[in-house]
């Protein structure tokens, strides 16, 4: 019996502790959250559309683009990826029958959701203008929005990634196969047993500084505020030193999906195995070293400023090593550009140019020109939304036949993939032209200089919103009519693809073939495993 035809009462899905209908109510949880936070941004974009300020108010701008970024960061980007597809995958890509904790892993779902509400109620109540990085002593004393209610969410659904993180950590340790050894984990495994280290050391300063600014929001005790004997820069540093490796919270498991996707249809081993785990455990830990690059024009000392900046240019080597071996593995391969192959070729694209565009941030002389200007705004958005959400979609596409049973039509997966590489770059590619020029962001009004290049960005943004409506529909449709997929319709090579779409509800009816190695498309090219087994 399929995990879907267990139990069809809505109690069964509520009180379920299988790994995979979690991972479904992950899902219908973060679409919700991922369309209202679009919603915020499409405002946003239409009043950019002009130079006046002729929709809405400065103080109601404020609160679109906080809570785009609250909604976006918090409640979509975090727990995409590992909460999903995690959640679905890991159990059967290391052939055990769950995750180590399935109580736990339930729970971790209705703290995310009690959380999520929280935070929509507080944005929907009265909203917040802090921006989704809540600087002090602004957001601690100064502000009127609803600062503590939504910063009680975020630390709420803190505990939720924390326990979706040591949910993960001892499953990979604890539940693989016999016969699986480390270095025969696909690496999307390898990149969420990353992510989940991440989760569980960095999101506690998180919880910390979110209690520390609503004690003094509420209290008035002196951490931030300088009034109060506080020191401002501590909020910074305490912030990013959780939100640079969020960051890898976002981009490790994408770069977990894509190296899974590339290899399956070019046809070919993934080139350079063990350097690419190594990569990704390299990114994890470079990553909490370098939250200072945040803070160059904050007030930090330059030896200081120096070290960071040495440290952020070094954190870019892994991320290479990860684009040069996709690229490898694509040579005289027998390339399929199926949908899941044209995301992740777009998460490349995009991904190279945000990291080559993070290098101008990470010099010190430029960054004084670039911070606070639409050029940050443009490389974090092609980080995360051209990096992670292109990863996102190229996921549910691989992996859409093994959890619904069901293929869904080629042909508009296909456009959808193009409509929003395309409308990705129409949208965010002319930021960088911006901020280049000096435009500053979180304004809603701006001299008339900047309307033409605006006005392209906001019609790219429709292009955008277009390409990810698409999926919804033909989604929608292929759950009623869509073609019965096989236990494996692409031809790929991991555990999970040994097992019935959708999977029986554990996982496995006998214990499934563990191969010699990983991603073994062709026997004959040990070489391009890296040294692997």
């Amino acid at each position: 019996m399929s995990y879907l035809d267990n139990g069809l009462t809505l109690r069964s899905w509520l009180l379920t502790t299988d790994h995979k209908r979690i991972a479904i109510l992950y899902a219908i949880a973060i679409t919700g959250f991922f369309f209202i936070g679009g919603a915020a941004a499409t405002l946003i974009r239409l009043e950019l559309a002009t130079p006046a300020a002729d929709l809405v108010g400065d103080d109601t701008y404020n609160k679109l683009f906080t809570a785009h970024g609250v909604i976006m960061v918090w409640l979509f980007l975090i727990p995409s990826i590992p909460s999903v597809m995690g959640n679905f995958l890991i159990p059967l890509m290391i052939g055990a029958r769950d995750l180590a904790f399935p109580r736990l892993n339930l729970l971790s779902w209705y703290i995310y959701i009690v959380g999520g509400l929280l935070t929509l109620a507080a944005l929907f109540l009265g909203g917040v203008d802090t921006g989704w990085t809540f600087y002090t002593p602004y957001s601690s004393m100064f502000s009127n929005g609803y600062v503590a209610l939504t910063l009680v969410g975020i630390f709420i659904t803190g505990f939720s990634s924390i326990l979706t993180g040591l949910n993960f950590i001892v499953t990979v340790h604890r539940l693989r196969a016999p016969g699986l050894g480390w270095f025969q984990l696909p690496l999307f495994v390898w990149a969420l047993y990353a992510t989940s280290l991440i989760l569980v050391l960095a999101t506690p300063v998180l919880a910390v500084t979110t209690l520390l600014v609503i004690a003094e929001r509420l209290f008035q005790v002196g951490v931030f505020d300088p009034a109060h004997g506080g020191d401002p820069l501590l909020f910074q540093h305490l912030f990013w030193f959780y939100s640079h490796p969020a960051v890898y919270i976002m981009v490790l498991p994408a770069m977990g999906v894509v190296s899974e996707i590339v290899p399956c249809f070019a046809r070919r081993p993934i080139f350079g195995y063990r350097f690419m785990a190594y990569a990704i455990l390299g990114i994890a830990s470079i990553g909490f070293l370098v939250w200072g690059h945040h803070m160059f024009v904050a007030g930090q000392s330059l030896a200081a400023s120096m070290v960071f900046s040495l440290l952020s240019f070094l954190v870019a080597i892994p991320s290479a090593i990860k684009i040069f071996n996709w690229t490898a593995t694509l040579h005289r391969g027998s390339i399929r550009f199926d949908a899941p192959m044209l995301y992740a070729l777009g998460f490349v694209g995009l991904f190279t140019i945000g990291g080559l565009t993070g290098l101008f941030l990470a010099s010190l002389s430029l960054d004084v020109h670039l911070s606070d200007t639409y050029f940050v705004v443009s490389h974090f958005h092609y980080i995360m939304v051209g990096g992670s959400v292109m990863a996102f979609f190229g996921a549910l596409h691989f992996w859409w036949p093994k959890v619904t049973g069901r293929m869904y039509p080629e042909i508009w997966s296909r456009i959808a993939a193009v409509l929003i590489f395309l409308g990705f770059n129409f949208t965010f590619f002319p930021q960088y032209l911006l901020g280049m020029r000096g435009m500053p962001r979180r304004y809603h009004s701006y001299p008339p200089e900047f309307e033409v290049l605006n006005l392209f960005s906001s019609a790219g943004a429709v292009v955008l919103a277009l390409g990810y409506l698409l999926p919804l529909v033909y989604f929608a449709a292929s759950l009623m009519n869509g073609a019965r997929a096989g236990p494996n319709p692409f031809e790929a090579t991991g555990l999970e693809w040994q097992t019935d779409s959708p999977p029986p509800t554990h996982n496995f009816d006998t214990p499934p073939t563990v191969p010699q190695r990983v991603y073994d498309y062709h026997p004959d090219e040990p070489e391009a495993q890296g040294g692997a087994p």
